[in-house]
């Protein structure tokens, strides 16, 4: 397998280092706008099956011609979602076995946004499904954790462990802090803004796909892993456009806890217009708001010695189980920050995120994952999935819950 990861920031360096420990692939290439992160980052790996490459993601043309270059068997797309159209036709365009970690960019409804949707979260490219399926070529969208995971976590639980399922709820949360720094995102600030603030998205088999406002439905859920309990609140996010298609339940939800001081941050950010993606001129240049908070910001590839902590990724699932009697689970993958820096020296969050891309881009060259289209994680069998994931040191663990308050951990 010959892959190119585009994109060299906190993800795509993460998945190169998890990477060269395994040896299903022949050539990765990190291509990135910025050519010194890329060759930086492939200097410090020291294996010769990696190079870098300066490419404009945005410059469909010239990935195609990367790719073709490269003799690429896969791209995978380690950029923030808004560079998804180029990257995922030029895919296409070179014959290339797609994969992302969030897909194409939602739109709000023009009249009724917190009630509505308008564009969903992906929308355009299960547009493309038809011919992507027609040509034979895969495009496998959202797998890194959440989305991708945590889908997979969906799958092996309809699979295994119920007889019906009544909620699959994401639920994430953590017990990460950042020392020296009054506010500083873990992960990528333009991706939280854009899930964060737009309408939290929910669907349910009776009323289809609807949407309520930011920060809706908060609850206090209790994560395992010592993180304990985190007020957790809805936001805009892709498990609740993928589940629903591949795996059977009533109700699919996700929530994150974001924290009271986050949620503020975010807040303030919207009421000063920061969030905007729209261009202003400011001093004869143009610039967009949400571009200059990002720049303003560490960058969150650069905070794991100043991190401490355990960030927790998990499903929760209730329904009726194969005994017919109900069942409440919480699949789930947690991971130390300590663990990851002496591991690879990469941060628990875009280690987490990137581990699962990895695994899956393993399942495909050896045939153990195959399919045509645009496709979900949970259209894919899981168990070999949490197998290989196992197998590179990082188990997932489920943990029953009690059906009558699934929220707090049992025992």
């Amino acid at each position: 397998m010959r892959v190119v990861v585009i994109g060299a920031g906190g993800v795509g360096t993460a998945v190169a280092a998890i990477a060269r420990r395994r040896d299903f692939f022949e050539r990765m290439v990190l291509a990135d706008v910025a050519a010194p992160r890329a060759q930086a980052a492939v200097a410090r790996l020291g294996d010769e099956r990696f190079a870098s490459a300066q490419l404009d993601a945005s410059d469909e043309g010239a990935i195609v011609a990367l790719a073709q270059a490269e003799r690429a068997d896969v791209i995978l797309n380690a950029c923030d979602p808004w560079l998804n159209p180029p990257i995922f036709a030029a895919a296409g365009r070179a014959g290339c076995t797609y994969l992302d970690m969030a897909m194409t960019l939602s739109r709000r409804h023009p009249e009724r946004p917190f009630e509505e949707p308008g564009v969903m979260l992906g929308d355009d490219q299960f547009a493309a499904a038809d011919d992507w399926e027609a040509a034979g070529r895969l495009a496998l969208c959202g797998i890194g954790v959440e989305p991708g995971l945590s889908d997979v976590f969906a799958r092996y639980a309809a699979d295994h462990l119920f007889e019906r399922i009544e909620e699959v709820g994401v639920r994430d949360g953590a017990s990460l802090t950042v020392q020296g720094y009054p506010f500083a995102p873990t992960f990528s600030i333009w991706t939280t803004i854009e899930e964060c603030l737009n309408p939290p998205l929910i669907w349910e088999r009776e009323r289809g796909w609807y949407t309520t406002a930011p920060f809706s439905e908060p609850e206090v859920f209790e994560f395992p892993g010592g993180i304990g309990p985190v007020e957790c609140v809805s936001v805009e996010h892709e498990e609740v456009v993928l589940v629903p298609r591949w795996v059977d339940c009533e109700r699919v939800t996700f929530k994150y806890g974001l924290g009271d001081a986050f949620i503020a941050v975010l807040k303030t950010l919207n009421l000063l217009g920061l969030d905007s993606t729209e261009k202003l001129r400011v001093k004869g240049v143009e610039v967009a708001p949400r571009d200059v908070v990002a720049a303003a910001l560490p960058d969150p590839a650069t905070l794991g010695d100043r991190m401490t902590g355990r960030t927790c990724a998990g499903t929760l699932v209730t329904g009726t189980g194969k005994d017919s009697e109900p069942r409440a689970v919480y699949l789930h993958h947690v991971v130390d920050n300590e663990e990851t820096m002496a591991r690879d020296g990469m941060q628990a969050v875009v280690w987490q995120t990137a581990i699962n891309p990895v695994v899956a881009m393993e399942l495909l060259a050896t045939g153990a994952w195959r399919g045509a289209g645009v496709l979900g994680p949970e259209a894919f069998d899981a168990v070999p999935f949490l197998d290989l994931l196992a197998e590179y040191g990082s188990r997932h663990a489920v943990q029953e819950r009690d059906p009558a308050n699934p929220l707090r951990a049992s025992g």
